[in-house]
């Protein structure tokens, strides 16, 4: 976290899967750092109600000097059943539900009542920032519409430069069109698994293994099929490894030139902020410093 906000990286997301909470962890970052902003990339909406993501959030951000950045997503029904015993059932529908509520207390508004979620929660003696910015996850045409209409960011995962720039674009910029506003503005943030090294294969194998339960994930694998790479999806069914062709769509591995042309071409798809992400077992410090200013 120092090192990237000393090479100048303007932001830095956190994850939130089985391991550390995103928004505690985001708070100790925030103790470390003074600049670079601190987003959630991103937090399950059913991992907390409304309010109690309102009230973190606000904390976290007022703690950082109005640094953080919230997103949001759905995550997956196998997750959400057996990990917190919550159902999804109307996944776009419910992220508008829960992004308008938590909206409406960020500013100090009544917030909507919704199908799903519901709160009359104010804030009490304590003034948020109500500009908060919300970024939703979203892989699907129809959810990342919403993310154009009801966000000020989309954070995507797995999506490769041609997914961003033949699906993830024209959707987005639909949904800010359907709000009346323009693209320009918008945070479009790909994940990007990198790492510079002279053992480009083996840092492919170890992200082929990582990358394996994804593909049985219904909203990744539809995707994946959306993207051309339906011939993974197969494979995977039978217990076959992820192809090359695919981790090269999607990655940044490789010499400091490999890693910094595949990083752009993120960015010439679309993507506003690709994201360096670390490959397990690489030397990620050494990755940053490599890429650090490959966008300027």
């Amino acid at each position: 976290m120092e090192l990237a906000e000393r090479l100048g990286y303007e932001s830095v997301f956190v994850t939130h899967i089985a391991g550390r909470d995103s928004l505690t962890t985001l708070m100790a970052y925030a103790a470390r750092t003074e600049r670079v902003r601190l987003g959630t990339g991103v937090m399950p909406i059913y991992s907390r109600k409304p309010a109690t993501t309102a009230m973190s959030a606000a904390t976290a951000d007022e703690f950082s000097g109005g640094r953080l950045v919230l997103g949001l997503g759905v995550s997956h029904r196998p997750t959400m059943e057996a990990w917190l015993d919550e159902k999804i059932e109307k996944p776009v529908r419910e992220m508008r539900e829960y992004v308008s509520i938590v909206r409406a207390i960020l500013r100090d508004e009544d917030p909507p009542r919704g199908e799903r979620f519901r709160s009359a929660f104010h804030f009490m003696g304590y003034e948020a920032r109500a500009d908060l910015p919300i970024y939703v996850a979203g892989l699907s045409p129809g959810m990342l519409r919403l993310a154009g209409e009801i966000g000020d960011g989309v954070v995507l995962w797995l999506c490769n430069p041609n997914y961003v720039r033949e699906v993830v674009v024209p959707n987005v910029a639909e949904g800010r069109e359907r709000a009346g506003k323009e693209l320009d503005g918008f945070d479009i943030v790909a994940a990007v698994p990198s790492a510079v090294t002279n053992e480009p294969d083996e840092a492919r194998d170890k992200l082929r293994q990582d990358l394996a339960p994804y593909f049985q994930l219904p909203f990744y694998r539809a995707m994946l099929e959306r993207s051309g790479f339906g011939a993974d999806v197969a494979a995977a069914d039978e217990g076959k490894p992820v192809s090359d062709d695919y981790l090269r769509a999607l990655a940044a591995i490789g010499d400091t030139e490999e890693a910094i042309a595949a990083v752009r071409r993120y960015r010439d798809a679309g993507a506003t902020s690709p994201c360096v992400g670390a490959v397990a077992r690489t030397d990620f410090d050494a990755t940053l410093e490599a890429l650090a200013g490959a966008l300027d």
